[in-house]
């Protein structure tokens, strides 16, 4: 029996594929070891979001063929599709894969055990026109809740984003495939989904049956033993009154929203092609708080993109003040190679993305702790995921529909339990005691 070992780069939602493909590899036979192991195959699922990103997928596939000069190395994913000719010369890299076709891996790898030549699948992902690549899942890593890829591709060519390119046009799963497979996986136990994508909010606009997000969520809704629904990030636009009004409605669907930003200035979400402005977004993040009492909104934001100045900074900053988030995810804008953003004028100095950088995640840890505090001597529910240590003590943690984390003491396993009581306090970074 042949070994294989994976490992995963980037997003959520090449973590669901790299757990489809090791389900593809168990069921023809190999026996999947950690990728700490000597392996017979080894694939690695690439990113490409940042030149950074393309660097640590070189040095992944690099240690693998390391690990065993005489085994199959698999560059699949972003940077196997961004970078194909770049792979197919890299003497560590046997096998390029890329998106959309990780479906004929097995294939590939069986065929170059026996002809070596035939070692590369990468459709031009950009210009013909390309169908959902069906993959599945009938388990995954997590304890208690599984991410679920109902989406693929972009159609918002970012200024500063290479995944248009990367992932393709906008391509949606079939329905009736989704609820299978939450179905399936709710039936081996899981009792949290969360619905992700490369452009969650895309979800349907390629389909001619006038399918769309929001259907999608209320189907999922409907099957029995599902107890939570959470939502990957989105596009403000998405959140209309409709939306938010109806998924409001819905008792499983979990008040934590991850609404895509990246600036609060309008001038500088022009120059990054965003579709929305700053009026529009914070109408998103009122309209959730009309319809949820206290969601967790959550969200990212890129400092020092070309052009930005102290004004603008001060202008974004000051509008998250104003919204007020629960979290916010801060990147230090990086030049990606192939996208306009690189060659902008005016781009700013490193030691100036740090400085506004920190400033902005102080500011993060500020709203963040108001937030969870909000909660203090409140009845939650919380699904308990793993037992942990903390400060020498034995509890079980989770999190709230909110997604706060908190921690509960019990001699016996809460793991994947539903678990309801009072938070009563902070016993350690970010993490709150629920007394049942």
């Amino acid at each position: 029996m042949k070994k294989a070992a994976l490992h995963n780069l980037g997003c959520k939602v090449n973590s669901y594929e790299t757990e489809a493909m090791q389900q593809m590899l168990e069921n023809a036979g190999y026996e999947i070891v950690p990728f700490t192991d000597k392996a017979d195959v080894y694939i690695i699922n690439t990113c490409s979001v940042t030149n950074m990103a393309d660097r640590k997928s070189r040095q992944m596939l690099h240690k693998a063929k390391h690990k065993n000069p005489d085994s199959v190395v698999v560059a699949t994913g972003c940077y196997a599709q961004t970078k194909e000719q770049e792979a197919l010369l890299d003497p560590a890299i046997d096998i390029v894969i890329g998106n959309n076709q990780k479906h004929e891996l097995v294939q590939k790898i069986d065929k170059f055990f026996v002809d070596s030549s035939d070692n590369v699948a990468v459709a031009d992902i950009n210009k013909e026109p390309q169908e959902y690549e069906e993959l599945f899942l009938s388990r995954t890593a997590e304890h208690a809740r599984a991410f679920i890829k109902v989406q693929d591709g972009c159609n918002q060519f970012c200024s500063y984003c290479i995944i248009p390119y990367a992932r393709g046009r906008v391509r949606s799963r079939k329905l009736k495939n989704v609820l299978a497979e939450v179905a399936r996986l709710v039936d081996n136990g899981f009792k949290e989904i969360v619905l992700t994508g490369i452009h969650l909010s895309s979800y349907g606009v390629d389909l001619n049956d006038g399918e769309n997000l929001l259907k999608l969520i209320q189907a999922v809704h409907k099957i029995e033993g599902l107890e939570r629904i959470r939502l990957g990030s989105l596009e403000p636009k998405i959140i209309t009154k409709e939306f938010a009004e109806e998924i409001s409605k819905l008792p499983k669907m979990c008040p934590h929203f991850h609404l895509s930003l990246q600036s609060g200035c309008d001038a500088t979400l022009k120059r990054m092609n965003r579709k929305y402005t700053t009026e529009e977004y914070k109408k998103s993040c009122d309209l959730l708080r009309k319809y949820f009492n206290h969601p967790a909104i959550t969200t990212d934001v890129i400092v020092g993109f070309p052009g930005e100045d102290e004004n603008e900074f001060s202008v974004t900053k000051e509008f998250l003040e104003d919204v007020h988030f629960y979290k916010m995810h801060i990147f230090k804008y990086s030049p990606r190679r192939g996208t306009r953003a690189e060659s902008m004028p005016n781009q700013v100095d490193e030691q100036v993305k740090t400085r506004r950088s920190a400033e902005l995640i102080d500011l993060d840890h500020r709203m963040s702790k108001e937030y969870r505090d909000f909660y203090l001597d409140s009845q939650r529910t919380a699904l308990i995921e793993e037992k942990v240590t903390i400060e020498g003590k034995e509890y079980y943690t989770g999190y709230t529909m909110e997604y706060v984390k908190v921690a509960v003491e019990s001699e016996a396993d809460l793991v994947n339990q539903i678990v309801r009581g009072k938070i009563v306090k902070e016993i350690a970074n970010d993490i709150y005691l629920l007394e049942r």
